[in-house]
């Protein structure tokens, strides 16, 4: 407990240890196990940050408060603790907003805590500094938000946002403390007794008996079973309950990309290289952690081998989801299996017994043969050595490292730079790979780099496309400051999905054009990391083998074709455009 009063004894009188906001909100943290915070100092926050890091916690400042917010939503998802991110008021908390929905969106349990204004002025909008009713904006875009005005409640306040943000289905806390809480004191003794270590934060939810019963009754009828894995099943860390449950029902699985490397890619069961074939295919479809939205397009039309953009194929789905309102979210689910998915996972292992019967031979060979062709086609394809490169025969190179090193953390974004890693590079170990979730969004790169850095202490690799990499390039003056074995790979093609537009007015640039040339090395440079410009894969190859043994932030300039790519990468049918085009 922070002492922050020792008046001195006078007479008989005791003397009285008094702790304030400030050391309050830190002991909380602290006694619920969180040792790190992502954010930017500012008022009213920066005697926070300060005070923190001299109590222990690491404080890992950021140059823009939505990077710190990322870093804290993944950070989240890799130590299924609440990320924590720390932001000034009003307009702080804005940029931290956007990272907050996308905590909340993609099930990542983190809390966001801001300064603000005071409560009587933003009630009678008097025209505080920073002025802003932050929690009424937050509300909408958080699973819950909450408002300390009094210090002895900053320990109810931590641990109700603690528990919010990782009971049930995971998602992004909002915790408002006005600027003068942190000057109130209390004393000492009953601070203390005011904090809560709060106990099971997310309690094991069992799934009913009879659920198992049908959903195993389903598998057991299946002629083409497929279990699809989400990252929520990544999330879980029920790793070798899930393991066990596709090997031992034999069962085809599918990966979507934050759940590669649950069993390695090139596992005999794993359906990726056929993916387009097993979806429509498949008669009953086990979802585990996985949600039927766009990116598995609802669960229906021509992906799912129905006859129009909404019809359903008519395969019959059993679901394993904490939250029972998902299920029907988009077509029938006939077998909901509530539950946490370790507990769900277990309860059908259990079920299964010896006498289980593995899918049929027709079924699995059907899916090797599909398999064997698009492999040797994708092997073809990164064979060949183009000049200039392209994304192929840079992914390639990015491909054999990352088997070399499968411990090392993978971040991607972009958006051909994103599509192609994906079916590219192979994972080999679970959550490993962290990409741009359920909202497909820009500028998650360097917040994720930072927080898989310094979360897992294994070295990192960004994929990046150049139009991502620029929404949040500036941190890696963060990753030099901290000094993080971050290597990161802009493929540059000098625009968004390619550098060929072109102004027909003949004014300026085209929208999607950056400038010819780009040298992002010397940005890297310029802070003290190592920056490296490669036009050949085998360039690029010695530079990263350099990077990962030198453990150094390094960001290598991979030089493209600038034709390679296109529109929107594989979602090009989002873009009005071209859907009426078709």
């Amino acid at each position: 407990m922070g002492i922050v009063n020792e008046p001195a004894v006078t007479g008989a009188a005791a003397e009285t240890e008094t702790t304030d906001g400030f050391h309050l909100v830190i002991d909380a943290l602290k006694l619920n196990g969180i040792d790190t915070i992502f954010g930017l100092p500012g008022i009213p926050i920066t005697d926070l940050t300060r005070k923190a890091q001299a109590a222990g916690l690491r404080v890992i400042a950021f140059r823009h408060e939505q990077n710190a917010g990322y870093a804290a939503s993944i950070a989240g998802f890799l130590t299924r603790k609440p990320g924590i991110c720390l932001t000034v008021s009003a307009p702080g908390f804005l940029n931290g907003l956007n990272a907050l929905a996308h905590a909340t969106v993609n099930c990542f349990p983190m809390i966001l805590i801001s300064g603000s204004s005071e409560r009587e002025i933003v009630d009678l909008q008097q025209g505080d500094y920073e002025e802003m009713d932050q929690l009424a904006i937050a509300k909408p875009l958080a699973k819950a938000a909450f408002r300390v005005l009094h210090a002895e409640d900053i320990g109810v306040g931590i641990a109700r946002a603690i528990r919010a943000a990782v009971s049930g289905r995971p998602g992004g806390v909002y915790l408002d403390l006005p600027a003068k809480l942190f000057s109130q004191s209390m004393d000492a003794a009953a601070g203390r007794d005011s904090l809560i270590q709060v106990v099971d934060p997310a309690p094991r939810q069992l799934p009913a008996p009879e659920a198992v019963r049908r959903a195993l009754d389903l598998l057991k009828g299946a002629k083409k079973p497929l279990i699809l894995l989400g990252k929520g099943a990544a999330y879980a860390q029920a790793d070798t309950g899930i393991r066990a449950l596709v090997e031992k029902t034999g069962i085809p699985y599918l990966p979507m990309s934050m759940a590669k490397g649950l069993l390695p890619d090139t596992h005999e069961q794993c359906a990726s290289a056929a993916r387009s074939f097993v979806l429509p295919e498949a008669d009953v479809v086990l979802l585990v952690g996985a949600r039927l939205n766009w990116l598995l397009s609802h669960g229906k039309g021509k992906t799912w081998g129905g006859k129009g953009p909404k019809a359903w194929g008519g395969q019959k789905f059993i679901q394993v989801d904490i939250s029972p309102q998902e299920a029907d979210s988009n077509v029938r689910i006939d077998a909901p299996l509530v539950g946490d998915i370790g507990s769900c996972v277990s309860a059908l292992l259990e079920g299964i017994g010896e006498g289980w019967t593995k899918p049929p031979a027709e079924w699995t060979a059907a899916i090797a043969e599909r398999k064997s062709k698009n492999i040797a086609k994708m092997a073809e394809t990164l064979a060949k050595d183009p000049v200039p490169m392209n994304f192929h025969s840079a992914l390639g190179v990015v491909r054999d490292i990352v088997k070399a090193n499968p411990d090392a953390m993978l971040v991607n974004e972009g958006a051909n730079a994103l599509d192609f890693t994906r079916s590219i590079v192979d994972m080999y170990q679970p959550r490993k790979r962290i990409d741009v979730g359920t909202w497909g969004i820009m500028g998650i790169g360097m917040g994720y780099c930072v927080a898989a850095a310094v979360t897992s202490g294994k070295p990192v690799i960004a994929i990046e496309g150049d139009s991502a990499f620029g929404f949040s390039g500036m941190e890696v003056e963060t990753l030099c400051r901290y000094d993080l074995p971050v290597c990161i790979v802009v493929l540059n093609n000098n625009g968004v999905y390619k550098g060929t537009d072109v102004d027909p007015t003949g004014r300026d640039p085209a929208p999607t054009v950056f400038v010819k040339g780009a040298r992002y090395d010397k940005l890297m440079e310029a802070f003290g990391g190592v920056g490296v410009h490669v036009t050949t894969p085998s360039e690029l190859r010695a530079a990263m083998e350099e990077a990962i043994r030198s453990g150094r932030p390094t960001l290598i300039n991979a030089v493209i074709d600038e034709t390679a790519g296109t529109e929107s990468g594989r979602i090009t049918s989002l873009n009005p455009s071209a859907a009426k085009k078709k």
